[in-house]
């Protein structure tokens, strides 16, 4: 995390020292680099710069309104899940026609939604979704632009909550079922085949199991274009891991030494649909030590901050790097937890930390993915403040909830 570093004694973000953001915007806080986001999209534009593509970054890694609008005035399109991801793309103004629609239960509503709005791709993950996309297209008297996801069977070595691309995953149409699934979309006056999609799994450290996956995708476009059906683009999903501990994750650069040339020689476009890799390392949760205590032999460092308000590690058993925001002495073994009744809620658990103390100020790393995006008001407790830092400027881009935002959807029935 380049743009998270110790000045003179005290951890900032980039030019913003931490201390300043908690003492602003109070805790828990998520804050954001702006550089940071900027310079992992420029590493993937530059990655895949010499053939024509589109990098789709996948909202459900973060869907704050800034963070969107920002990639979108950087070029990017917007790889989205669901019809609110879809109403919030629009709004922060990723045009219509960059955005792909994934996802493996979307609704009638939200197929509608999406002829509706015209995005570029409806990706399909079953022989029934075929048929919803087709029906809705008919009643509205719409053509609706398609890729099939492939699900390729290919081991992506990664946490098997984030895997899937397996046979066993939910997601896609198993590789021998494709071809059958383009014939129909082919001989439907509502369907338009115009792409092919896949996605093995996320926190991917190696890029062979993506090259492996293509290379089955690029056979298929072979074989498709034999049954006569010309696909434009190929999209090879996301996925790339970032660094939470130890790991030496490959990046763009490498998948693109193994897939491009591939790509190239069937002169298509490239789509890759990115969120970690963009965001993750771009963001930290800022929180404050409420109490120590002991039980035993066991130590812990109670902070303000939640499972409610990152729950990777309570759900994954996720490991992300904490530091202390102010460099002190001493280094003790220690959990760090937060105050839901849950004895899930912890951040840590047998972690060696400097001596904080009640009052102190820890920066939770690698939290700028599936952190606020996956946040929840559980114990009745309001989602946390996101602050975006831009050199030595910070600005609120989401205000702290308050109690009373809590009752909006039950009070006045």
């Amino acid at each position: 995390m380049e743009q998270f570093q110790y000045q003179q004694g005290s951890l900032a973000c980039e030019g913003v020292a931490l201390s300043e953001i908690a003492a602003t915007y109070g805790t828990p806080v998520y804050v954001y680099s702006e550089r940071s986001i900027r310079e992992r999209f420029e590493a993937l534009e530059q990655a895949y710069a010499s053939v024509p593509h589109l990098v789709c970054y996948a909202m459900k890694a973060n869907d704050n309104l800034s963070i969107v609008r920002l990639l979108a005035g950087l070029g990017a399109g917007a790889d989205i899940v669901s019809g609110g991801e879809l109403f919030r793309a629009r709004r922060a103004g990723v045009p219509a026609d960059r955005i792909v629609f994934a996802g493996v239960g979307k609704s009638r509503a939200e197929i509608a939604q999406a002829i509706d709005e015209d995005v570029l791709l409806l990706n399909v993950e079953s022989m029934d979704e075929l048929d919803a996309i087709s029906e809705v297209a008919r009643q509205k008297g719409r053509v609706a632009r398609v890729a099939a996801r492939v699900n390729p069977d290919v081991d992506p070595h990664t946490h098997p909550y984030i895997s899937t691309g397996l046979r066993k995953n939910k997601f896609g149409v198993p590789a021998d079922r494709v071809i059958e699934v383009y014939r129909r979309a082919r001989d439907d006056q509502y369907l338009h085949p115009l792409g092919i999609q896949m996605h093995i799994g996320s926190q991917l450290v190696h890029v062979q199991p993506i090259a492996d996956a293509v290379e089955r995708l690029v056979e298929l476009v072979h074989r498709l274009r034999v049954e006569g059906v010309d696909l434009h683009y190929v999209d090879v999903g996301g996925g790339l891991g970032i660094r939470y501990r130890d790991e030496e994750p490959e990046g763009p650069t490498d998948l693109a030494a193994k897939i491009l040339p591939a790509i190239r020689e069937l002169g298509v476009t490239l789509l890759c649909e990115p969120g970690r890799y963009i965001v993750g390392a771009s963001g930290a949760l800022l929180t404050r030590v409420l109490y120590r205590k002991e039980n035993g032999a066991k130590k812990f460092v109670v902070v303000d901050a939640a499972m409610n308000d990152l729950i990777r590690p309570s759900l994954y058993d996720a490991y992300h790097e904490i530091r202390s925001v102010r460099q002190c002495d001493g280094e003790e073994i220690v959990d760090v937890v937060g105050p839901i009744c849950e004895s899930g809620d912890f951040f840590a658990h047998d972690r060696l930390l400097p001596g904080v103390q009640p009052g102190d100020l820890l920066a939770i790393m690698s939290a700028g993915a599936y952190g606020f995006a996956m946040a929840s008001n559980y114990n009745a407790r309001p989602r946390p403040a996101e602050v975006m830092v831009s050199g030595t400027q910070h600005r609120l881009i989401r205000r702290r909830e308050t109690y009373q935002d809590l009752l909006r959807a039950e009070e006045g029935l």
